[in-house]
């Protein structure tokens, strides 16, 4: 059953999370649901994007993660659930202040680059004259002002899909969505846009993107979505995810046993010279003082803290977290 708008009420935890973010909310959904002929390809969704943010949403091809985009965007509607976009209950309302690049890529093929941008900050209320002289203006920023007058025909994949994103940022939105914007580029244009976004978020445009490669996420995230099977199973800051597997320590002693081993955790192993643990919750000093007084002997010792793959891998599970290696990474094809 679908929510009347009227049935929006923040409850404490939204304002705690406003109030622990320190500024608004660009992006709010609660409880979405998308069914298509029976099957249920997003199921209850629940996200909180701060404006400024560089926020991601991680999961493999068909875990829902475009279908989520393209209810947040207002492009389909919710079965169920409601969404706010920059503060609009209908996401049209705001579309002049939104970017969105799809995953599906697509410009008129004999459109020249200028002309195609300009084309799509018209689409979002940019005048095409003022779309024309920014559009020549971002190719000579970023390195493809020969491509000016080349119609998109005549570019190769790559250059085509770096136009398509120069044409999602014509209208100087405050708001950029990117569904697998790293798709179809080589590294160094994927370092490219990573930079972009950075500096876009340092300007205080909020860019929310959908990606299946983890490491761009690591990269680039403050908070991300973990999406499978059409759930959220988490959604909030990189380093709260990743605080869901302790740190392992890795110590090597002079002394092969001793008082000070009393104080290791269940997990203990001895691999060579070095010994492998978690770390116990009382944290790392009362072990360093049983060391330092048993006369271990410490020659080396590491913490190691948990990257955000091991955090996906225990949040989401094995299933999901095969899946999304087998998709590979996102590169030219």
């Amino acid at each position: 059953m679908r929510m009347d708008l009227g049935d929006w009420a923040p409850t404490g935890n939204e304002s705690a999370e406003k109030a622990v973010a320190g500024r608004p909310l660009a992006i709010e959904a609660r409880g979405l649901v998308k069914r298509f002929d029976g099957f249920t390809a997003v199921d209850g969704v629940d996200l909180s994007v701060p404006e400024g943010a560089i926020y991601g949403i991680l999961g493999p091809n068909g875990a829902g993660k475009t279908t989520t985009l393209r209810m947040l965007l207002g492009i389909i509607d919710p079965d169920e659930g409601l969404r706010r976009l920059l503060g609009a209950d209908r996401p049209h309302d705001v579309a002049h202040a939104v970017g969105y690049l799809p995953e599906e890529r697509g410009l008129y093929p004999a459109m020249k680059a200028y002309e195609a941008i300009a084309f799509v900050g018209a689409l979002r209320g940019l005048p095409l004259a003022e779309g024309r002289k920014r559009g020549k203006a971002l190719l000579e920023e970023h390195g493809l002002g020969y491509a000016i007058d080349r119609q998109i025909r005549q570019l190769s994949k790559g250059m085509a899909q770096q136009v398509q994103i120069l044409a999602t940022l014509v209208h100087e939105p405050r708001l950029v969505i990117f569904d697998e914007p790293f798709s179809g580029l080589d590294a160094l244009n994927q370092g490219k846009l990573e930079k972009m976004m950075r500096g876009l978020a340092e300007k205080g445009t909020t860019v929310i993107f959908s990606t299946h490669v983890i490491a761009h996420a690591e990269r680039l995230c403050d908070e991300v979505a973990i999406i499978a099977g059409g759930k959220v199973p988490f959604a909030g800051p990189v380093d709260v995810a990743r605080d869901r597997i302790r740190p392992q320590v890795r110590l090597e002693t002079r002394a092969d046993d001793g008082p000070w081993r009393a104080g290791f955790p269940a997990d203990a192993r001895r691999e060579g010279r070095f010994w492998h643990f978690t770390l116990p919750d009382t944290g790392i000093e009362p072990l360093l003082r049983a060391l330092i007084e048993g006369e271990a002997g410490i020659l080396s010792l590491s913490i190691e803290r948990a990257g955000l793959h091991d955090a996906f891998v225990a949040i989401a599970g094995e299933a999901a977290a095969k899946a999304l290696e087998e998709e590979g990474p996102e590169e030219t094809r």
